[in-house]
């Protein structure tokens, strides 16, 4: 643009400002859609917290929406959502290093009323802070102040003071030279994601490409730099910039994340987005994620009473709904008052227990209603699955938590709550009237049995219990209790004391079923070549049972790998590395599974090369999930700081989302790729033909334009632009999980793509080259004319004929180009085989995305105007209307067509590139993996199927031969 009007030409400067200022302003209307929709996504996936409203409803809401007054329920995980005045909790304990600096967690006194105004932050053990972390305990709070006004806000606003009077006084070189620097990696492209980043770097490699080719044509003329050689030279260098190419990216990025919320997933990381297309191992946790998470206490059994089963439920939070058995008749809820037995497990159960189940009334409901199971009423439940289902159970015979706290006026001394640690929750509490003291404990049976004061040969009658509830595919907790002594009361506090020497009271076998979609989603990723690992803190049999229901461990798994695929953490742990890596294939099982099993599983990972998925929930969750290449959180029952440790949030913690977002990973790449082929195809052929070109001189000996420099802008900045737009936003190819995931260590410029723009560029570049010569050479009698680089004269006829005809040809080449390459080795005619076949398939693949289809339609349309427009053409485009000249435009759109069509049957016959996959067709494929799959649902053991039925699995209760029974 400088240099048409440094040498005068106007007309030229004012048309390449304005094609400059109109792609400006269509990339920063671009650029404001993709930031406002990474705003949208931002909200999103901004901090909640749990607050108590509305006479005593429990609602999640955004933490910026919080009030002074407001009640805020804390747990541990949570971020604190503002600052608090405590008056319930227990156990409470929150870390406060960003604000105060203390290395260890602050333990927290809700019932202590400080007098003192003027105590330190530290001190006042009474509030929790803003942005500090509940590492320990649960709590209740009112808020205090928000915003700016917290502690925390008071120490932003002075840090932001002192920044504002350290940049005034600070060296004015220092920081200009600071503001340059970050302006210019701005410019540059070299901040944002690893993908942006490294095509901004592509892109100053191509900068320095034209430069050298800028140098070869002055070279050509013996730099001899006329205004002729130096327009040329531009020219060349322009041809070979992708103008676009950042722009596009931001659009298809933009429009990734948008999908990926569709499919329940929030980006937080945008490298995750670019990262999770090419992952070849998916760590999941099942309660929830591969499962429903709607537990139900399926089935009990209880030493000296007999077992219980629970069937006929659709709603696992509605503890009238269903039928209670045992054996084979209806349970009488009179057996409470007659077996302690059975009275001190739903006491168990009710007692240590953090959930809350509640009946949600209507609005409209009259607050005197007094049915029990009104019409417009719903049953509600806050806190862990697990505990929702025990308190359920208890609900079921009447003798809920608040039931039992106001019936029996007990109260709570001590709550040791459950870590995936220790796997084990106890509590403690006192009868007011007897005075008598009671620890209640649940938690895995391997750990509980250890702590009861039983014979070993009960120990084992218990233990082959739990065996055979888990091989059913029910998770199972192991009961137990004691009546404190005197000399164990002053000891409450302290977990050793309280949970040795305990009593049995039984086991209760809970059931989550699997989602109905999982099985096809880890079907999805087997055939993607995608391993499917289960890491869970269930019971191995457990595990195994639910692994093999959603398809995880297969029938056909290969006899080396079978004595490996389950494993406990503890077997897991206890191998060193070099074990580790000795393994054919690491375990798609491991049961009671810890926070450090996932990290240490994740770095067997790494040393193998493979790229993996980890998700997790709570706080111990974090380190495994910043390891990971893409962490991913739960969004419904995650823990704040999982949450801000991750990549991608679930917000339905589904796997079947996991999936949806490697697919949406998948498909962003592809994306990139066409785009990048399309552009970088369009830039190799203009350099062919220009560079070739400098051999065409006219009667003075300079070098004559086969494009002039304003067709070159047209075709990089309006034609291919929003081509390039359309293949970013085209849909997932039906293959797109029929094939092993792509090398992220190659990233997007893999060797079919480089193989496939070279050729492609070629044959491109080399039709227009014909095209030119076939107008001056053929119809022009070789007459070239003398300055028609500059304008239109009588002698420049042919090669302003010849310039619109390489003008038609490199534009429609390039939209054709865009329909080619939706894939890199289907054919045009052929390209969608999920039905639409035959000689009208093309319709079908031209048609669907209809961006990209209106955007060829427009590239077609405009092309005429420009061609023809009367002064337009002659003056600002340096060509003039063509005729005859068309036959040569359709014959070289008919051969290009030809020419990458047998390019692609070549990838074909011979398997090259992507085309090594196609022996796997959507339909083919498919069929194939079915088939190959099918027998996993049938070899389902049969008592992990009749869980999820409603059997009532009370055989148990037919036996007579318990030791239990003959004490």
């Amino acid at each position: 643009m400088t240099l048409s009007y440094g040498i005068k030409d106007f007309i030229e400067g004012g048309v390449i400002n304005a094609v400059i200022l109109l792609n400006v302003i269509i990339g920063l209307v671009q650029d404001y859609r993709a930031e406002k929709t990474m705003e949208s996504l931002l909200d999103l996936s901004a901090p909640t917290a749990t607050v108590i409203r509305n006479h005593g409803c429990i609602e999640t809401v955004k933490a910026d929406t919080l009030v002074v007054g407001d009640i805020v329920q804390l747990a541990a995980g949570c971020v604190v959502p503002a600052d608090l005045r405590l008056f319930d909790g227990i156990n409470l304990e929150t870390d406060e290093a960003l604000l105060t600096g203390e290395s260890l967690p602050v333990a927290k006194s809700p019932f202590v009323t400080l007098s003192n105004p003027d105590l330190p932050v530290g001190d006042r053990i009474n509030i929790a802070y803003a942005s500090s972390t509940v590492t320990k305990g649960r709590g209740t709070g009112i808020v205090v102040s928000t915003g700016m006004r917290t502690e925390l806000g008071r120490i932003a606003t002075l840090l932001r003071n002192k920044e504002g009077d350290h940049m005034r006084s600070s060296n004015i070189f220092a920081r200009a030279l600071t503001t340059f620097w970050k302006g210019t990696e701005s410019i540059l492209g070299l901040t944002g994601t690893p993908l942006q980043v490294k095509l901004s770097k592509f892109a100053l490699i191509l900068f320095a490409l034209a430069v050298l080719l800028a140098i070869i044509v002055f070279s050509a003329s013996k730099f001899n730099v006329s205004n002729e050689v130096l327009i040329y030279g531009i020219c060349v260098a322009v041809a070979i910039i992708p103008e676009s190419l950042i722009a596009v990216l931001t659009i298809t990025l933009a429009a990734g994340t948008k999908a990926m919320v569709k499919g329940h997933v929030l980006v937080r990381k945008m490298e995750a987005l670019e990262a999770v297309g090419g992952v070849t191992n998916i760590c999941s946790d099942k309660t929830g994620t591969l499962t429903q998470g709607k537990m139900i206490a399926r089935k009990m059994w209880i030493p000296r009473f007999g077992t219980l089963s629970v069937s006929g439920t659709n709603n696992h939070l509605d503890p009238t709904n269903g039928v209670v058995m045992m054996a084979d008749t209806k349970a009488d809820f009179d057996l409470v008052k007659t077996s302690p037995e059975l009275r001190r497990f739903l006491k168990n159960i009710a007692l240590c227990n953090l959930s809350t189940v509640y009946q949600r009334q209507d609005n409209t409901q009259s607050s005197q209603q007094t049915s029990h199971v009104p019409n417009n009423s719903t049953w509600a439940a806050t806190g862990d699955p697990t505990e929702i289902s025990l308190q359920v159970l208890a609900m079921r015979f009447h003798s809920g938590k608040d039931s039992l706290l106001l019936n029996e006026n007990l109260s709570l001394l001590a709550e040791h709550q459950f870590d995936s640690t220790v796997k084990k929750m106890s509590v403690v509490y006192e009868d007011q009237r007897s005075q008598t003291v009671e620890v209640f404990l649940k938690g895995a049976g391997e750990v509980v049995l250890p702590s009861l004061a039983i014979s070993d040969q009960e120990k084992d009658e218990i233990n082959l219990r739990i065996q055979e509830m888990a091989g059913q595919g029910l998770r199972v907790l192991c009961l137990a209790y004691k009546i404190l002594s005197d000399e164990e009361k002053p000891f409450v506090l302290k977990r050793e004391t309280m949970e040795a020497g305990l009593q049995f009271i039984g086991l209760v076998g809970l059931y989550d079923p699997p989602r109905l979609e999982t099985f096809d989603a880890v079907k999805k990723c087997q055939i993607a070549g995608i391993k499917v690992h289960m890491l869970t803190g269930d019971h191995i049999s457990t595990a195994t049972a639910i692994a093999r229901e959603v398809g995880i461990l297969r029938p056909d798994l290969p006899s080396s790998q079978v004595s490996t695929s389950i494993m406990s953490a503890g077997q897991f742990d206890k191998l060193s590395n070099a074990e580790i890596d000795e393994m054919e294939a690491l375990p798609l099982v491991i049961a009671r599974c810890s926070p450090s099993t996932k990290v240490q599983m994740l770095e067997a990972l790494h040393r193998r090369k493979a790229f993996g998925v980890m998700t997790g929930d709570g706080v111990n969750d974090s380190p495994a999930l910043k390891r990971a290449h893409v962490g991913i959180a739960m969004g419904l029952n995650g823990s704040d700081v999982a949450k801000d440790a991750a990549d991608m949030v679930l917000t339905d913690d589904n796997f079947a989302s996991i999936v949806n977002a490697v697919e949406e990973g998948r498909r962003l790449f592809d994306n990139i790729q066409k785009f990048l082929m399309h552009l970088l195809i369009s830039n190799i052929s203009q350099v062919v033909l220009l560079l070739i070109g400098l051999a065409f001189q006219d009667r003075d000996g300079n070098s004559v334009f086969p494009l002039s420099p304003l067709e070159i802008l047209w075709v990089n900045m309006i034609t291919s632009s929003f081509l390039a737009i359309g293949l970013g936003l085209e849909e997932a190819q039906p293959d797109i999980m029929l094939r092993r995931p792509h090398d992220l260590r190659v990233g997007v410029f893999t060797k079919e793509l480089i193989i496939d723009k070279m050729i492609y560029g070629v044959f491109m570049g080399s039709l227009c080259l014909i095209s030119f010569v076939a107008v001056v050479y053929g119809a022009g009698s070789a007459n070239l004319g003398s300055d028609c680089n500059h304008g239109y004269n009588d002698s420049c006829e042919s090669v302003f004929r010849a310039r619109a005809t390489v003008f038609s040809v490199l534009t429609f080449l390039l939209l054709i180009t865009a329909w080619e390459v939706k894939h890199f080795s289907r054919s045009l005619f052929n390209m969608d085989r999920t039905g639409h076949t035959g000689p009208f398939a093309i319709f079908h693949t031209i048609w669907y995305n209809r961006f990209l289809f209106w955007a060829v339609i427009a590239g077609f349309s405009i092309t005429f105007p420009v061609v023809y427009l009367p002064t337009v053409n002659t003056l600002v485009f340096k060509h003039i209307g063509i005729a005859w000249e068309w036959g040569i435009v359709c014959g070289c759109v008919v051969v290009y067509v030809a020419l990458v069509e047998s390019w692609k049957a070549t990838k074909r016959a011979f398997a090259i590139g992507s085309a090594k996959h196609l022996k796997l067709t959507t339909i083919e494929g498919d069929t194939a993996a079915r088939k190959d799959l099918s027998t996993t649902a049938e070899k389902v053991p049969q008592e992990s199927m009749r869980t999820s039925g409603t059997a009532t699995l009370d055989d148990d209760t037919k036996r007579g031969d318990s030791i239990f029974q003959r004490e």
